[in-house]
């Protein structure tokens, strides 16, 4: 499978997981900053949060590296960051629209 093909897939599934407070995909969302495929099997994703005190971090990575395994992703590597810090700005058009009809 060719790298894109993969980015693609490795696409969809971070869109099919939702931030614990908000009914938005991480991917929308803004929260993901860099994904490296290595090769079919191993991924590695910078991210962040909306918030550093995130109290379920820990749960949340986990449920993400779980729904990769579905897809035969086995090894993905999330690097957590900070910098730049989240904004509302980072926000695809549909996530601001959802965001704005709460």
């Amino acid at each position: 499978m060719e790298e894109e093909e993969i980015k693609k897939k490795v696409i969809s599934v971070l869109k099919d997981c939702y931030d614990p407070e908000l009914p938005i995909n991480i991917y929308d969302l803004g929260l993901v900053y860099k994904i490296d495929v290595k090769d079919e099997k191993t991924v590695d994703i910078v991210m962040t949060l909306t918030s550093p005190f995130c109290p379920i971090s820990d749960y949340f990575f986990e449920e993400i590296k779980e729904k990769f395994k579905k897809v035969n992703i086995d090894n993905v590597n999330i690097d957590l960051t900070f910098d730049p810090p989240w904004n509302k700005d980072m926000m695809s058009e549909d996530a601001k629209s959802i965001l704005e009809g709460l």
